[in-house]
């Protein structure tokens, strides 16, 4: 496109925003790359190749800023819960496996793997007598834990890499049968990554020692689940995890038996 001096950024402003779109509940951007004529290659080949190297450049960028904010992120966690993130490394991957057997894309398992890891993050905002406490509850201090994924995705929102990551936090605490909260979805209403972190999460918290119980075997975990599939859990995605499951353990014992 020709343009006069000074006007180049105008022109590449104006072609981001025409690839650019942004809704209820989305957003769509672009990355690209830019090169003036003659200035800085001298044949379309060359510009071309120039183009490129920037589009990938910016994209890089973007990606080392969003990892910047995940482990800033991560690390305030871990500051408040030095054990926190063993547990989320584990839920993320076993989520990614159910969401590789549940056919996800790749851009949804990326967000669905942010998810994962970040989907206590309102757990910050949650006193720690509370969060802590060995005993049951009362309805003051549920109150605190039930706004912890609102918590979570207003901090998530505030980065626009984060905020399809931000959708799925919100709703990693719903039931398939609508009693869960914030906002009581039932079956498909909730996203599929939010309804695979709840599994997996569920399955990794009752198979970890907590002060106040020991861990379930894997196999009585997998009965639990498959026990409040179709209330609490998607059936769908408790049959995909607890067969993953047992494909590995049935591997493991493949293993130890040849050897």
């Amino acid at each position: 496109m020709p343009v006069a001096d000074g006007q180049a950024e105008q022109v590449i402003d104006q072609g981001c925003a025409a690839l650019s779109e942004r809704g209820v509940g989305f957003e769509i951007g672009s990355s690209f790359g830019a090169v003036l004529l003659p200035e800085e290659a001298s044949d379309p080949s060359n510009a071309l190749h120039l183009a490129d190297e920037r589009l990938y450049a910016q994209k890089h960028s973007r990606r080392m800023e969003t990892d910047r904010t995940m482990d800033a992120l991560l690390e305030a966690l871990s500051l408040r819960e030095p054990d926190l993130p063993m547990h989320l490394d584990s839920v993320g991957s076993l989520a990614v496996e159910t969401g590789l057997k549940l056919g996800l894309r790749r851009e949804e398992l990326d967000e669905l793997v942010r998810a994962a890891q970040l989907h206590d993050l309102g757990k910050l905002a949650v006193p720690d007598e509370i969060l802590h406490k060995a005993g049951p509850l009362d309805e003051r201090e549920w109150a605190f834990v039930r706004q912890h994924p609102l918590v979570g995705e207003r901090i998530l929102r505030a980065s626009p890499a984060f905020r399809n990551v931000a959708t799925i936090v919100r709703s990693t605490h719903e039931r398939w049968d609508g009693a869960g909260y914030p906002d009581g979805f039932t079956g498909h209403e909730i996203p599929v990554a939010s309804r695979i972190i709840s599994v997996c999460d569920a399955f990794t918290a009752m198979t970890s020692a907590r002060p106040y119980r020991a861990a379930l075997s894997t196999d009585d975990a997998l009965a639990e689940l498959e026990r409040v599939a179709g209330t609490q859990f998607d059936p769908a995605v408790v049959s995909v995890l607890a067969a993953h499951v047992r494909d590995g353990l049935g591997a493991a014992h493949a293993a130890e038996r040849s050897a």
